[in-house]
Protein backbone atom coordinates (compact mmCIF):
# COMPACT_ATOMS: atom_id res chain seq x y z
CA UNK A 1 0.00 0.00 0.00
CA UNK A 2 1.32 3.35 -0.67
CA UNK A 3 2.46 5.34 2.08
CA UNK A 4 0.30 8.33 1.30
CA UNK A 5 -2.95 6.14 1.92
CA UNK A 6 -1.99 4.84 4.88
CA UNK A 7 -3.78 6.26 7.73
CA UNK A 8 -1.89 7.54 10.57
CA UNK A 9 -2.29 5.88 13.90
CA UNK A 10 -3.78 9.20 15.19
CA UNK A 11 -6.44 8.88 12.77
CA UNK A 12 -6.81 5.24 12.72
CA UNK A 13 -8.29 5.84 16.72
CA UNK A 14 -10.12 8.37 15.39
CA UNK A 15 -11.89 6.87 13.12
CA UNK A 16 -12.35 3.89 15.17
CA UNK A 17 -13.89 5.74 18.29
CA UNK A 18 -15.89 7.36 15.73
CA UNK A 19 -17.51 4.51 14.22
CA UNK A 20 -18.49 3.06 17.57
CA UNK A 21 -19.75 6.72 19.27
CA UNK A 22 -21.94 6.23 15.78
CA UNK A 23 -22.67 2.83 16.60
CA UNK A 24 -23.59 3.09 19.96
CA UNK A 25 -25.76 6.56 19.16
CA UNK A 26 -27.56 4.13 16.47
CA UNK A 27 -27.95 1.40 19.50
CA UNK A 28 -30.04 4.13 21.52
CA UNK A 29 -32.12 5.27 19.14
CA UNK A 30 -32.99 1.82 18.46
CA UNK A 31 -34.14 1.35 22.04
CA UNK A 32 -35.64 4.23 22.31
CA UNK A 33 -37.66 3.79 19.45
CA UNK A 34 -38.25 0.22 20.74
CA UNK A 35 -39.49 1.54 24.25
CA UNK A 36 -42.06 4.24 22.43
CA UNK A 37 -43.21 0.87 20.65
CA UNK A 38 -44.00 -1.04 23.47
CA UNK A 39 -45.42 1.70 25.27
CA UNK A 40 -47.67 2.36 22.36
CA UNK A 41 -48.25 -1.19 21.78
CA UNK A 42 -49.40 -1.67 25.60
CA UNK A 43 -51.41 1.88 25.87
CA UNK A 44 -53.30 0.67 23.06
CA UNK A 45 -53.85 -2.64 24.47
CA UNK A 46 -55.50 -0.85 27.08
CA UNK A 47 -57.66 1.23 25.73
CA UNK A 48 -59.07 -1.99 23.99
CA UNK A 49 -59.55 -3.30 27.34
CA UNK A 50 -60.97 -0.62 29.17
CA UNK A 51 -63.46 0.27 25.79
CA UNK A 52 -65.27 -3.81 26.20
CA UNK A 53 -64.99 -2.94 30.16
CA UNK A 54 -66.50 0.37 30.11
CA UNK A 55 -70.26 -0.14 31.83
CA UNK A 56 -67.71 -1.38 35.25
CA UNK A 57 -66.83 2.25 36.27
CA UNK A 58 -62.99 1.53 36.34
CA UNK A 59 -60.51 0.63 34.06
CA UNK A 60 -57.51 -0.82 33.70
CA UNK A 61 -53.40 0.67 34.18
CA UNK A 62 -51.26 -1.56 32.90
CA UNK A 63 -47.72 -1.53 34.94
CA UNK A 64 -45.36 0.92 33.65
CA UNK A 65 -43.23 4.07 34.61
CA UNK A 66 -43.17 7.60 33.94
CA UNK A 67 -41.10 10.67 34.48
CA UNK A 68 -42.68 12.54 37.48
CA UNK A 69 -42.72 16.58 38.50
CA UNK A 70 -41.89 19.36 36.14
CA UNK A 71 -38.92 20.95 36.01
CA UNK A 72 -41.15 24.17 34.95
CA UNK A 73 -43.49 23.58 37.86
CA UNK A 74 -43.51 24.48 41.69
CA UNK A 75 -40.72 24.03 44.02
CA UNK A 76 -42.87 20.79 45.45
CA UNK A 77 -43.24 19.20 42.10
CA UNK A 78 -38.80 18.71 42.01
CA UNK A 79 -36.70 17.65 41.23
CA UNK A 80 -38.12 15.37 38.01
CA UNK A 81 -37.68 11.43 39.19
CA UNK A 82 -38.10 8.25 37.21
CA UNK A 83 -40.85 6.38 38.96
CA UNK A 84 -42.51 2.45 38.15
CA UNK A 85 -45.94 1.44 39.18
CA UNK A 86 -47.14 -1.86 39.41
CA UNK A 87 -50.72 -2.55 37.24
CA UNK A 88 -53.45 -1.04 39.56
CA UNK A 89 -57.49 -0.51 38.64
CA UNK A 90 -59.06 3.54 38.76
CA UNK A 91 -62.30 4.97 38.76
CA UNK A 92 -63.44 6.23 34.73
CA UNK A 93 -64.52 9.18 36.87
CA UNK A 94 -64.66 11.16 39.81
CA UNK A 95 -67.34 9.77 42.45
CA UNK A 96 -70.50 11.56 41.40
CA UNK A 97 -73.14 13.07 43.73
CA UNK A 98 -75.58 9.55 42.82
CA UNK A 99 -73.05 7.20 43.79
CA UNK A 100 -71.57 8.87 47.31
CA UNK A 101 -75.44 9.25 48.18
CA UNK A 102 -76.22 5.05 47.73
CA UNK A 103 -73.30 4.66 50.49
CA UNK A 104 -75.17 7.21 52.41
CA UNK A 105 -77.99 5.36 52.45
CA UNK A 106 -76.55 2.58 53.57
CA UNK A 107 -74.33 3.51 56.21
CA UNK A 108 -75.40 6.72 57.72
CA UNK A 109 -72.41 8.35 57.30
CA UNK A 110 -72.36 11.71 58.21
CA UNK A 111 -69.41 14.10 56.46
CA UNK A 112 -67.17 16.29 58.42
CA UNK A 113 -69.01 19.30 56.70
CA UNK A 114 -72.84 17.97 58.31
CA UNK A 115 -71.29 17.45 61.88
CA UNK A 116 -72.74 19.88 64.57
CA UNK A 117 -70.31 21.14 66.94
CA UNK A 118 -71.20 20.76 70.39
CA UNK A 119 -73.73 24.11 71.20
CA UNK A 120 -74.49 24.60 67.72
CA UNK A 121 -77.43 24.41 65.89
CA UNK A 122 -76.20 24.08 62.15
CA UNK A 123 -73.38 22.63 61.30
CA UNK A 124 -69.94 24.39 60.23
CA UNK A 125 -70.51 23.89 56.83
CA UNK A 126 -67.98 24.14 54.46
CA UNK A 127 -66.02 26.67 52.12
CA UNK A 128 -67.87 27.86 48.86
CA UNK A 129 -66.52 29.46 46.12
CA UNK A 130 -67.85 33.10 45.76
CA UNK A 131 -66.84 35.15 42.56
CA UNK A 132 -66.20 38.90 44.11
CA UNK A 133 -67.07 41.90 42.33
CA UNK A 134 -65.42 42.90 39.64
CA UNK A 135 -62.11 45.07 40.25
CA UNK A 136 -62.19 43.59 43.40
CA UNK A 137 -59.24 40.79 42.55
CA UNK A 138 -56.80 42.23 44.82
CA UNK A 139 -59.23 41.88 47.69
CA UNK A 140 -57.54 38.66 49.10
CA UNK A 141 -58.60 34.98 49.23
CA UNK A 142 -61.44 35.77 51.91
CA UNK A 143 -63.19 37.77 49.13
CA UNK A 144 -64.18 34.84 47.00
CA UNK A 145 -63.85 31.92 49.33
CA UNK A 146 -66.83 31.97 52.13
CA UNK A 147 -67.54 29.65 55.04
CA UNK A 148 -70.92 29.05 54.43
CA UNK A 149 -73.03 27.00 57.58
CA UNK A 150 -75.10 24.06 56.10
CA UNK A 151 -73.11 23.54 52.79
CA UNK A 152 -72.07 20.23 52.46
CA UNK A 153 -72.68 17.31 49.67
CA UNK A 154 -76.06 17.47 49.67
CA UNK A 155 -76.51 21.53 49.97
CA UNK A 156 -73.41 22.60 47.45
CA UNK A 157 -73.74 26.17 48.18
CA UNK A 158 -75.99 25.69 51.78
CA UNK A 159 -78.98 24.89 53.19
CA UNK A 160 -81.37 26.47 50.52
CA UNK A 161 -79.66 24.91 47.27
CA UNK A 162 -79.75 20.68 46.59
CA UNK A 163 -78.82 18.12 44.51
CA UNK A 164 -81.92 18.62 42.07
CA UNK A 165 -80.40 17.85 38.29
CA UNK A 166 -76.44 17.53 39.99
CA UNK A 167 -76.98 13.46 40.25
CA UNK A 168 -74.12 12.79 37.67
CA UNK A 169 -71.65 15.74 38.87
CA UNK A 170 -68.82 15.19 40.99
CA UNK A 171 -69.63 15.18 44.63
CA UNK A 172 -67.85 18.12 46.69
CA UNK A 173 -67.39 19.56 50.38
CA UNK A 174 -65.88 15.97 51.27
CA UNK A 175 -62.65 16.11 53.26
CA UNK A 176 -60.38 13.01 53.39
CA UNK A 177 -61.37 11.48 55.98
CA UNK A 178 -65.06 11.46 54.08
CA UNK A 179 -63.53 10.05 50.91
CA UNK A 180 -61.52 7.23 52.65
CA UNK A 181 -64.33 5.81 54.55
CA UNK A 182 -66.22 5.84 51.01
CA UNK A 183 -63.18 4.09 49.76
CA UNK A 184 -63.30 1.58 52.33
CA UNK A 185 -67.15 0.89 51.70
CA UNK A 186 -66.65 0.47 47.95
CA UNK A 187 -63.89 -2.17 48.49
CA UNK A 188 -61.42 0.55 46.94
CA UNK A 189 -58.71 2.58 48.10
CA UNK A 190 -57.76 6.12 47.34
CA UNK A 191 -54.96 6.01 44.76
CA UNK A 192 -50.97 7.22 45.80
CA UNK A 193 -50.14 10.21 44.22
CA UNK A 194 -47.48 8.39 42.22
CA UNK A 195 -50.69 6.51 40.75
CA UNK A 196 -52.85 9.22 40.35
CA UNK A 197 -49.93 11.16 38.49
CA UNK A 198 -48.99 7.81 36.17
CA UNK A 199 -53.20 7.65 35.83
CA UNK A 200 -53.10 11.60 34.33
CA UNK A 201 -50.33 11.33 32.04
CA UNK A 202 -52.10 8.22 29.87
CA UNK A 203 -48.63 6.49 28.57
CA UNK A 204 -47.66 9.64 27.11
CA UNK A 205 -44.45 10.91 27.04
CA UNK A 206 -43.88 13.61 29.31
CA UNK A 207 -46.18 16.01 28.30
CA UNK A 208 -47.41 19.05 30.30
CA UNK A 209 -51.30 18.61 29.95
CA UNK A 210 -53.09 14.99 30.19
CA UNK A 211 -54.53 15.80 26.54
CA UNK A 212 -50.55 16.57 24.92
CA UNK A 213 -48.94 19.44 24.20
CA UNK A 214 -51.36 22.51 23.72
CA UNK A 215 -53.03 23.82 25.68
CA UNK A 216 -55.84 24.87 23.44
CA UNK A 217 -55.02 22.12 20.43
CA UNK A 218 -57.35 23.39 17.33
CA UNK A 219 -58.81 26.23 19.73
CA UNK A 220 -60.51 23.52 21.72
CA UNK A 221 -60.25 23.26 25.57
CA UNK A 222 -60.00 19.83 26.88
CA UNK A 223 -61.44 20.16 30.58
CA UNK A 224 -63.46 22.44 32.66
CA UNK A 225 -61.00 24.75 34.01
CA UNK A 226 -61.27 28.25 34.26
CA UNK A 227 -60.92 30.84 31.39
CA UNK A 228 -60.48 33.92 31.17
CA UNK A 229 -58.69 36.73 34.38
CA UNK A 230 -59.72 34.70 37.88
CA UNK A 231 -61.35 35.62 39.74
CA UNK A 232 -63.20 38.53 38.56
CA UNK A 233 -63.54 37.10 35.07
CA UNK A 234 -64.54 33.97 33.43
CA UNK A 235 -65.04 33.44 29.92
CA UNK A 236 -66.84 29.93 30.07
CA UNK A 237 -65.47 28.72 27.24
CA UNK A 238 -65.60 25.41 27.89
CA UNK A 239 -69.11 25.48 28.21
CA UNK A 240 -69.26 25.28 31.79
CA UNK A 241 -69.08 28.80 34.70
CA UNK A 242 -68.91 25.51 37.58
CA UNK A 243 -68.97 22.36 37.76
CA UNK A 244 -69.88 20.14 35.27
CA UNK A 245 -70.87 16.53 35.03
CA UNK A 246 -68.46 13.47 35.62
CA UNK A 247 -67.24 12.41 32.33
CA UNK A 248 -68.37 15.59 30.18
CA UNK A 249 -64.66 15.81 28.81
CA UNK A 250 -62.84 13.16 26.66
CA UNK A 251 -60.99 10.47 28.25
CA UNK A 252 -57.33 10.38 27.89
CA UNK A 253 -55.28 7.27 26.21
CA UNK A 254 -55.91 4.84 29.28
CA UNK A 255 -59.88 5.73 29.24
CA UNK A 256 -59.89 7.91 32.40
CA UNK A 257 -62.05 10.91 32.50
CA UNK A 258 -61.86 14.46 33.89
CA UNK A 259 -58.17 13.74 35.26
CA UNK A 260 -57.49 17.87 34.54
CA UNK A 261 -60.04 20.12 35.87
CA UNK A 262 -63.79 19.83 37.28
CA UNK A 263 -62.68 18.83 40.72
CA UNK A 264 -59.71 18.30 42.78
CA UNK A 265 -59.56 14.77 43.80
CA UNK A 266 -57.86 13.67 47.10
CA UNK A 267 -54.85 11.23 46.89
CA UNK A 268 -54.03 8.56 49.96
CA UNK A 269 -50.72 10.32 50.67
CA UNK A 270 -49.39 13.15 53.26
CA UNK A 271 -48.26 15.73 51.83
CA UNK A 272 -44.48 16.72 51.99
CA UNK A 273 -42.67 19.51 50.10
CA UNK A 274 -39.45 17.55 49.93
CA UNK A 275 -40.35 14.02 49.60
CA UNK A 276 -39.88 14.08 45.78
CA UNK A 277 -36.05 14.32 46.60
CA UNK A 278 -35.96 11.24 48.51
CA UNK A 279 -38.86 8.98 47.04
CA UNK A 280 -38.62 6.02 46.05
CA UNK A 281 -38.10 4.93 41.86
CA UNK A 282 -40.71 1.67 42.68
CA UNK A 283 -44.50 2.30 43.72
CA UNK A 284 -43.70 5.35 45.55
CA UNK A 285 -45.90 4.56 48.90
CA UNK A 286 -45.75 8.26 50.22
CA UNK A 287 -44.07 10.10 53.08
CA UNK A 288 -45.26 8.53 56.54
CA UNK A 289 -45.86 12.10 57.88
CA UNK A 290 -46.98 15.21 56.61
CA UNK A 291 -44.80 18.41 56.61
CA UNK A 292 -45.38 21.75 54.97
CA UNK A 293 -42.76 24.61 55.43
CA UNK A 294 -45.55 27.10 55.42
CA UNK A 295 -47.98 25.59 57.92
CA UNK A 296 -45.30 23.07 60.00
CA UNK A 297 -48.40 22.40 62.95
CA UNK A 298 -50.93 21.16 60.19
CA UNK A 299 -50.75 17.91 58.96
CA UNK A 300 -52.12 18.11 55.26
CA UNK A 301 -52.63 15.20 52.84
CA UNK A 302 -52.48 16.02 49.03
CA UNK A 303 -55.40 16.54 46.35
CA UNK A 304 -54.42 16.47 42.45
CA UNK A 305 -55.90 17.52 39.23
CA UNK A 306 -56.99 20.78 39.18
CA UNK A 307 -60.35 22.23 39.11
CA UNK A 308 -63.19 24.74 37.22
CA UNK A 309 -61.07 27.35 39.30
CA UNK A 310 -58.27 26.65 37.88
CA UNK A 311 -56.12 29.20 35.56
CA UNK A 312 -52.38 29.93 34.43
CA UNK A 313 -52.55 32.91 37.45
CA UNK A 314 -52.92 30.58 39.66
CA UNK A 315 -50.50 27.91 39.19
CA UNK A 316 -52.35 26.18 36.36
CA UNK A 317 -53.41 22.99 39.07
CA UNK A 318 -55.39 21.38 35.87
CA UNK A 319 -51.33 20.73 34.90
CA UNK A 320 -50.87 16.23 35.65
CA UNK A 321 -47.81 17.25 37.68
CA UNK A 322 -49.55 20.36 39.71
CA UNK A 323 -49.98 19.24 43.69
CA UNK A 324 -52.15 20.67 46.63
CA UNK A 325 -52.40 20.38 49.85
CA UNK A 326 -55.02 20.47 52.52
CA UNK A 327 -55.81 19.17 56.53
CA UNK A 328 -57.67 15.87 56.14
CA UNK A 329 -60.82 17.74 57.52
CA UNK A 330 -60.78 20.35 54.78
CA UNK A 331 -63.66 20.90 52.49
CA UNK A 332 -64.73 22.92 49.39
CA UNK A 333 -66.76 23.33 46.67
CA UNK A 334 -64.12 22.53 44.34
CA UNK A 335 -62.83 19.22 45.71
CA UNK A 336 -63.90 15.71 45.26
CA UNK A 337 -61.88 12.54 44.67
CA UNK A 338 -62.06 9.10 42.64
CA UNK A 339 -60.78 5.78 43.92
CA UNK A 340 -58.32 2.93 42.62
CA UNK A 341 -57.92 -0.86 43.35
CA UNK A 342 -55.29 -3.34 43.73
CA UNK A 343 -54.78 -6.32 42.21
CA UNK A 344 -56.45 -9.31 44.27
Amino acid sequence: MRDDLRLSPAARSALIIGGLFFFFILFAIFGVLREAQRIRRERDQTKALNSQTAGGGMVWLPAGKMTMGAVDGAPDEQPLHDVKVRGFWMDKTEVTNEQFGRFVKETGFITFAERKAEGRETSSGSLVFTPPPVGDAAAGVGAFWKQVPDANWQHPEGANSDLTGREKFPVVHVCWEDAAAFARWAGKRLPTEAEWEYAARGGAVHLPYVWGRELTPGGHWFANVWQGRFPVENKVEDGFAGLAPAGRFRTNDYGLADMAGNVWEWTADWYRADYYVKSPHADPPGPESSLDPDEPSVPKRVARGGSFLSAASNGAGYRPSARMKAAPTFASSELGFRCARSVK
